[in-house]
C-alpha cells in the first residue's frame, strides 16, 4: 500500500458540525410526509431542545476557549475561532429551516387536522373574551414588569426562560419616563393553553402564553403607550466546573454551583424576527455577545414548548400505533428471575422488549430473604423511580445496599443530589464514584445465598435505569449468573467504592483500562487478517465516533480490505469513501421512531466473532475520562438474536437510514425498486403486540 498521512485533517469532520447535521437530520424528520403528524411536530421540538444544549455545552465551552485565545485544534486542525465562525454560519440556515418547516409545513397541516394555533388576528370574540377572562385570573397576578431606568437595572434574565422586551413613550404615575421594560413569563404558567370549544370553531384550538400577554400588555403600564413587545431568550452557558484536585465533598461542591448555571454567562440570544435592530443591538450589549450570536426567528423563541400539544391533543390516528412490548418468553413460563437465569443468559432489547423484568430482578432482590446484597450503578433514574424504591426497601429490610450514584450526569446533578439523600436515609450506601471520572458504566449486581455457597446475579446495559427512557430508546440489556461475568461486575464495584490497584477482568472490557487498548488491538487484528487474504469484517453500532486513533486504526483497517460497516446515530468525525482512505467504510444513521442508544461492537475475528454490548461510545471522554464497560454476548441464542436483529437488520434498512458522505453531509436511504424496510418497525412487529 502506498503511504498516507493519516493525520491529514481534510479526512476528519469536525465534531460540533457534526453534531449540527444530526439536528438537521431530526428536522428533516418533520418534513417526512409518512410520518404521524404529531409526531413530526414532536421532532421539531426535539431538535429544537437539542440546539439549546448544544448552544449550552458545546458552544459555550469553545467560547471560552476563544476567551483564553486557547489555539488548540483537533484532528480537523479548526481553531476555536474558526469553529465558532463556522457553527454560526451553518446554525443559523439550520433554524432558518426549522421555522420554516414549522410555518410553511406543520402549522398548515394541523390546520386542516383542525388543530390550531390562534393568533390575535384570528380571535373571534367569543374567543378573545375567553382568553382576556383567562389572562386576568391566572396570568396578570404573577406578571412582574420591569421597567429600566436608574432605579432598575436590567434585571438577571434566567437561562432559556421566555421573555419580552417592550418599548414606551409617556410618562408613569412618578413622572418617571422609561423607554424600556422587561416582562419575564412566569415558569409556572404553560405556554400553551387550549381554548375550550365552546369559546371559539374547533376542538383543537390553541393560544400563546405570548400572544395573551401581547394582546394585553396596555393593561400593565397604564397611562403610556406601548410602541413594540417582542420576545427573546438566552442561552446561557451550563457546564459545571468542579475542581476535582481541590474539592473534598463533591455533592456539596455541586450544590455550590448549580445556582450559578441560570445566570453563568450567556451563549445565545433568541428574538422574534420583528424586534427592531435598536432593540436587538440593546440586548446584544445587556448580554455581552456579537451579531453571530444573535437568532432572529419567525415563531415562538422557545419553539420546544410546542410539544405540549403532543399530550392536549386527543388523536390517535396523528400519533405512532401504541404497542405493548414483549417480554421473554423464558420469564413468561418462570416469573422466578433467578431461576429463569439457571438456564441462561436472557438478552433483552428495549423498548422493544419490556424493561420490566429488570425492575423484577431488583424487587424480587429486594423482598428474596436469601439475598444479601445488592450493587448498583445510578446515572439517570427519572422521577419516582420504581428502581430506587426496591433499592430502598432493600435497605429498610436490612439487606447490604450500595449505590454508586453519578453526581455530574448533565442536567440531573440536582436530582442525583436528592436522591443520594433519599437512598441515605434509608440505610443504603451511598458513594459518588471516583472524583474525576465519570461512572457511566450500568450495573448490577445481586449476591445471593443458594444451599452452601453465594451464587452472583448481574445486570448490564447499554443505557440508564429509566423506565420512561427505556420505552422511547433502543438499548440493550443482559440478565446473567454466569460466573465469570458476576466475578468481573464484583470487582469494578470494588474499584469504586475502595481502594486499591487494577484487578484483571475475564470477559469485561473497562474505561478508562483495557478498552481502548483492546478495541485497537480488534481492529488491528482485522487489518492483519485482511492482508492474509482472510474474511475480515467488522460492525460498530453507537451514539458517537470521535476518537482519532480508533478513526486511524478503521482507516488502516479499510486500507487492508476489511469491511467496516458502522452505525452512527449523532457524531461522525471519520470521513468514508475517500479514495485510498476509507473506501470501505460506509456510515449510516438512524432516525426514527426511537432515539437509537444502544452500543455493539462485531469482528469477525478469524472465525471466532467477537461480539460486545457497551455504555461506551468511541469518544475520548468515553474511553479515558469515565468508568465504563463493555460485555460480552457469547451464549449462541443471544448472540444470533442481537447479529441479526440488532445489527444486520440495521445494515438492510432503506426507509429511515441516512448515509454520511465524504463531503460530511447525509443523504437518506430510498428503497427503489426494493422492498420497503424500516429497522425499528421490523422490531416492532417481530416482538410487540399493537394496540
Amino acid at each position: 500500500m502506498d503511504a498516507v498521512n493519516l493525520e491529514n485533517p481534510e479526512i476528519y469532520i469536525n465534531r460540533e458540525l457534526s453534531l449540527l447535521e444530526f439536528n438537521r437530520r431530526v428536522i428533516d424528520q418533520a418534513k417526512d410526509e409518512t410520518m404521524p403528524l404529531l409526531e413530526r411536530l414532536k421532532f421539531l421540538c426535539i431538535a429544537s431542545t437539542n440546539l439549546d444544549e448544544f448552544f449550552e455545552i458545546r458552544v459555550a465551552g469553545i467560547k471560552q476557549q476563544v476567551k483564553y485565545k486557547s489555539v488548540q485544534t483537533g484532528p480537523d486542525n479548526l481553531t476555536p475561532t474558526e469553529v465558532l465562525k463556522r457553527i454560526s454560519e451553518v446554525a443559523h440556515k439550520l433554524v432558518e429551516e426549522q421555522y420554516k418547516a414549522l410555518n410553511d409545513v406543520i402549522i398548515p397541516a394541523m390546520s386542516k387536522e383542525r388543530i390550531r394555533i390562534r393568533r390575535r388576528s384570528d380571535w373571534k370574540p367569543a374567543a378573545a373574551r375567553w382568553v382576556k377572562k383567562y389572562f386576568n385570573g391566572n396570568v396578570r397576578p404573577v406578571l412582574s414588569p420591569i421597567g429600566l431606568d436608574p432605579a432598575h437595572p436590567f434585571p438577571k434574565v434566567l437561562n432559556k426562560n421566555l421573555y419580552f422586551i417592550a418599548s414606551l413613550e409617556g410618562k408613569d404615575a412618578f413622572g418617571r419616563e422609561a423607554r424600556q421594560a422587561i416582562i419575564q413569563a412566569p415558569r409556572s404558567l404553560p405556554r400553551v393553553v387550549h381554548i375550550p370549544p365552546e369559546h371559539t370553531s374547533g376542538p383543537h384550538d390553541f393560544v400563546l402564553l405570548s400572544s395573551m400577554i401581547h394582546a394585553h400588555v396596555d393593561e400593565l403600564f397604564p397611562g403610556m403607550k406601548v410602541t413594540g413587545f417582542y420576545q427573546f431568550k438566552v442561552t446561557r452557558d451550563s457546564d459545571l466546573f468542579v475542581d476535582d484536585e481541590e474539592v473534598d465533598d463533591l455533592a456539596r461542591a455541586l450544590e455550590g454551583e448549580l445556582p450559578s448555571r441560570r445566570f453563568s454567562d450567556a451563549v445565545r440570544l433568541e428574538v422574534a424576527d420583528n424586534c427592531p435592530d435598536e432593540l436587538s443591538h440593546f440586548l446584544l450589549r445587556t448580554f455581552e455577545l456579537t451579531v453571530d450570536d444573535l437568532y432572529k426567528v419567525k415563531g415562538p423563541v422557545n419553539l420546544n414548548r410546542l410539544s405540549a400539544m403532543y399530550d392536549l391533543v386527543d388523536k390517535p390516528d396523528l400519533k405512532f400505533k401504541g404497542f405493548i412490548p414483549a417480554i421473554p418468553p423464558r420469564l413468561e413460563s418462570n416469573s422466578n428471575i433467578f431461576e429463569a437465569l439457571h438456564h441462561g443468559d436472557i438478552l433483552l432489547h428495549h423498548p422493544f422488549q419490556s424493561f420490566a423484568p429488570v425492575i423484577d430482578f431488583l424487587r424480587q432482590a429486594a423482598a428474596d430473604p436469601n439475598v444479601l446484597s445488592i450493587k448498583q450503578t445510578l446515572y439517570r433514574t427519572g422521577d419516582d423511580s420504581a428502581v430506587v424504591e426496591h433499592l430502598k426497601e432493600a435497605a429498610r429490610t436490612g439487606k447490604e445496599v450500595t449505590v454508586v450514584i453519578e453526581l455530574r450526569a448533565r442536567f440531573e446533578e440536582e436530582a442525583n443530589i436528592g436522591l443520594a439523600s433519599d437512598l441515605q436515609e434509608v440505610g443504603a450506601h451511598v458513594v459518588y464514584g471516583v472524583v474525576g471520572y465519570k461512572t457511566h458504566a450500568k450495573m448490577i449486581l445481586v449476591v445471593r445465598r443458594e444451599g452452601r455457597s453465594l451464587r452472583r446475579y448481574v445486570h448490564l446495559g447499554t443505557g440508564n435505569y429509566h423506565a420512561r427512557t427505556a420505552r422511547s430508546y433502543t438499548d440493550y440489556g443482559l440478565l446473567s449468573c454466569d460466573k465469570r461475568l458476576g466475578e468481573d461486575v464484583n470487582k469494578i464495584f470494588h474499584q469504586l467504592t475502595g481502594l486499591g490497584r487494577v484487578e484483571k477482568l475475564k470477559m469485561i472490557l473497562q474505561s478508562p483500562f483495557t478498552m481502548h487498548k483492546n478495541l485497537l488491538n480488534f481492529i488491528e487484528q482485522e487489518a492483519h487478517h485482511a492482508q492474509h487474504g482472510k474474511e475480515a469484517r467488522i460492525i460498530a453500532k453507537m451514539n458517537a465516533l470521535v476518537d482519532p486513533e480508533i478513526i486511524r486504526a478503521l482507516y488502516r483497517a479499510s486500507r487492508a480490505g476489511v469491511k467496516i460497516d458502522l452505525i452512527i446515530r449523532g457524531v461522525c468525525c471519520l470521513r468514508p469513501g475517500i479514495k485510498g482512505v476509507s473506501e470501505n467504510i460506509q456510515v449510516r444513521s438512524i432516525i426514527g421512531r426511537f432515539l437509537e442508544h444502544s452500543r455493539v461492537y462485531y469482528f469477525f475475528a478469524g472465525g471466532d466473532e467477537l461480539l460486545f454490548c457497551s455504555s461506551a461510545d468511541w469518544m475520548p471522554r468515553n474511553l479515558h475520562s469515565r468508568v465504563e464497560t463493555s460485555f460480552p454476548i457469547e451464549q449462541k441464542r443471544p448472540r444470533d438474536q442481537l447479529i441479526q436483529l440488532g445489527l444486520i437488520n440495521y445494515l438492510s434498512d432503506n426507509t429511515q437510514a441516512w448515509i454520511l458522505q465524504a463531503d460530511g453531509s447525509y443523504k437518506r436511504s430510498k428503497p427503489g425498486s426494493a422492498k420497503p424496510r424500516s429497522s425499528q418497525q421490523i422490531l416492532l412487529e417481530h416482538y410487540c403486540t399493537f394496540v
